[in-house]
């Protein structure tokens, strides 16, 4: 998921990321093909060079050497609003087949609802970077055909970005634990891409709560270089806070 995600990120572009796996994935892209990548991260950090791995985006370890540290409203307003921001790279709780997501809450078959963190800097990153990576587990009830709550949108409705009023191309990849999934140009509705090497099509086409258009042939997503694995297990995330 990390590899994968990283290879998403081209040299010289902008980044907003939030912390756990998108934060593992920039920094791995920026220590590979992307050294010339500017890193934010949504409280106001940028460029950091972390010594060990941060537990949150406040942790400071995640400032050190930084270039830069002003604020969470300076990242949304000079930065994502200002139009500046190549790639989001969000994580989430829920899904749908046009990259809607969820962060807000989530609901029991009763009807019981559970609050979690809500959208921090997720809204303005899914409605304002020109385009967005998500990166989440692949499971049936977090892929889902219609989600709890829409805290973040994609193209809601099967609509648009220009229909809907939002900026950029929306989202642009779904990399999970299984598979990389794309959006249809026309249809903007969940599309296969590759799959990892460790499952089969039925099991992705089991996991997934919503309908996904699988091509004649589908290649295997490429694996992490020795050197990806490297920086990842010893450097990047060595104790395995994120990586499991």
């Amino acid at each position: 998921m990390a590899a994968a995600s990283a290879r998403e990120i081209r040299d010289g572009e902008v980044v907003v990321v939030g912390i756990g796996l998108p934060w593992v994935a920039c920094v791995l892209a920026q220590r590979t093909h992307a050294p010339k990548l500017t890193f934010l991260l949504e409280i106001g950090v940028m460029n950091a060079e972390p010594k060990d791995t941060p537990v949150g985006v406040a942790d400071p370890r995640n400032f050190y050497r930084a270039t830069c540290w002003t604020s969470f409203r300076d990242v949304m307003g000079m930065s994502l609003q200002r139009g500046v921001v190549d790639v989001g790279c969000l994580g989430a709780l829920e899904i749908d087949r046009f990259g809607n997501l969820n962060t807000t809450l989530l609901k029991d078959d009763s009807g019981k609802v559970r609050y979690c963190n809500g959208s921090a800097g997720g809204n303005d990153t899914a409605s304002l970077a020109k385009r967005v990576v998500v990166i989440m587990r692949h499971e049936k009830r977090k892929l889902r055909q219609a989600i709890a709550h829409l805290t973040s949108p994609g193209f809601v409705g099967g609509r648009s970005r220009q229909e809907l009023g939002l900026r950029g191309d929306g989202p642009h990849r779904l990399i999970t634990d299984h598979a990389v999934i794309g959006f249809d140009p026309d249809t903007h509705s969940a599309m296969l891409l590759s799959l990892h090497p460790v499952v089969g099509l039925e099991e992705v086409l089991e996991k997934t709560g919503f309908p996904l258009h699988v091509p004649t042939e589908v290649p295997a997503t490429p694996l992490p270089s020795a050197e990806e694995v490297r920086l990842l297990r010893e450097e990047i995330d060595p104790k395995g806070i994120y990586l499991t």
